[in-house]
C-alpha cells in the first residue's frame, strides 16, 4: 500500500546536547535554587538567619530594658511605699503626674537639671574640643600630657566629691586660700544659693572634660588628610581649616559626644550628694537627687516612677531632637558634595 512506517531519525548531536543540559539541571546548585524558587519566603531559612542569632542579644534587651521600663510606668500609677508590696498598691491612675505638675519644689528641681546640664555641656564641649585642637599636633611629650588630661575621668564620683568639696572649704580650701594669699575675700562656695550650681558645675566640668577631649582627639585623626593638604595648597589659615573643615566633619562625632554628656549630666547624683545634697534650699536638687530622695526619705515609690518618667521623657525629646538635627546636616553636607562634584 505506500511502504511501511519510519520512525523519524534521531540527531546523535541533539541528543547529546539534551543529555548536557539534562545533566546541568540535576546539579546541586540549580536543585537549591529551584527549591528555594518555590519555597515561601517567611519559610526561606536564608532569610531568618540573621534573626536567629540576634534572637538572644533581642531576648537580654528586652529582660534588662523593656521590662524595667514598663515596671516603672505602671509603679508611676500607684499609690506605693515600700511596705507594701505592688499588688497591694492603690490605683490612682495619672494623679502622680498632675500633682508633680502643681507641685512647685518639683519645677524648680526641674528648671535645675535644664540649666546645669545645659551649662555643663556647653561648657565641656568648649573646653574639650578646644584641647583636643590644641593637641592634635607633633609636641614632645604630648603623649604625657594627653595621659594627664584624661586622669580626672578615672576617678569615682564619690572621691571627686569629697577632694572639691575640701577645695572649698570656708577657710582650710586651697581655693579660699589662695583668693586670701591675693587680698581678695574668700567665696562661700558651698554655702551661698549664688555660687553653689556654679561650683557643683565647675567639678563636673572638671571630671568629664576629658571624656569630649578623647572623642575630639579622635575625630581629628581619623579626618582625611587630603582635605587638609588642599586646604593648604589654597591657602586657607588655621583658623579657616578649624571653621570650614576639621568642626563640620567632626560635627557626626562631636553630636553622639554632646548627646552622651547630655544624658549623663541628667544623672549626675554623687558628685552633688557629697558636695551639697541639694543645698542651700534647692539651689542645687536636680531631679535624679530629688527622685533619690522620693524614695528613700518620703517613700513614695509611685511618685517618685513619675519623676522617672517625667525624666525619661526629657531625654527622649532630646535625643530625637539632635539625631533629627544630625540627619539635616548630613543631608546638607551631601547636598554641597553633589553641587561640588557637579560644578568639577
Amino acid at each position: 500500500m505506500g511502504g511501511s512506517f519510519r520512525p523519524p531519525e534521531r540527531n546523535p548531536n541533539a541528543q547529546a546536547g539534551n543529555a548536557m543540559v539534562s545533566q546541568e539541571l540535576t546539579t546541586p546548585e540549580l536543585k537549591n535554587a529551584r527549591k528555594a524558587r518555590h519555597t515561601p519566603r517567611f519559610f526561606n531559612m536564608n532569610r531568618l538567619t540573621p534573626y536567629f542569632f540576634l534572637a538572644p542579644a533581642g531576648a537580654v534587651l528586652a529582660v534588662a530594658l523593656l521590662y524595667p521600663i514598663g515596671y516603672m510606668i505602671y509603679a508611676s500609677f500607684l499609690r506605693w511605699n515600700p511596705s507594701q508590696r505592688i499588688h497591694e498598691a492603690e490605683w490612682i491612675g495619672l494623679r502622680n503626674y498632675s500633682n508633680l505638675l502643681n507641685d512647685p519644689n518639683f519645677i524648680e528641681s526641674f528648671f535645675v537639671t535644664l540649666k546645669f546640664a545645659s551649662v555643663v555641656v556647653t561648657l565641656e564641649m568648649v573646653i574639650g574640643v578646644g584641647l583636643a585642637l590644641l593637641l592634635d599636633r607633633k609636641i614632645r611629650g604630648m603623649s604625657v600630657l594627653r595621659t594627664i588630661f584624661i586622669l580626672p575621668m578615672m576617678i569615682a564620683p564619690i572621691v571627686v566629691g569629697l577632694m572639691w568639696r575640701y577645695m572649698y572649704h570656708p577657710s582650710v580650701g586651697i581655693l579660699n586660700r589662695t583668693l586670701k594669699s591675693w587680698g581678695l575675700d574668700p567665696i562661700p562656695w558651698l554655702s551661698d544659693p549664688d555660687w553653689a550650681l556654679p561650683s557643683v558645675i565647675i567639678a563636673d566640668v572638671w571630671q568629664w572634660t576629658p571624656f569630649i577631649f578623647i572623642l575630639s582627639l579622635a575625630a581629628l585623626q581619623s579626618l582625611p588628610q587630603s582635605a587638609l593638604e588642599a586646604s593648604r595648597i589654597d591657602g586657607a589659615s588655621t583658623w579657616q581649616q578649624i571653621i570650614h573643615i576639621k568642626l563640620p566633619l567632626m560635627l557626626p562625632v562631636l553630636i553622639i559626644a554632646g548627646l552622651l554628656r547630655l544624658i549623663d549630666a541628667f544623672k549626675v547624683l554623687e558628685v552633688i550628694l557629697v558636695l551639697t545634697n541639694g543645698g542651700p534650699g534647692l539651689s542645687t536638687e536636680i531631679l535624679s537627687l530629688r527622685i533619690s530622695r522620693t524614695t528613700s526619705e518620703f517613700r513614695e515609690l509611685g511618685e517618685a516612677a513619675a519623676m522617672s518618667n517625667y525624666l525619661l521623657l526629657l531625654l527622649l525629646v532630646i535625643t530625637l531632637g539632635m539625631f533629627l538635627f544630625n540627619k539635616v546636616m548630613d543631608m546638607r553636607q551631601q547636598r554641597l558634595r553633589a553641587a561640588a562634584q557637579e560644578a568639577s
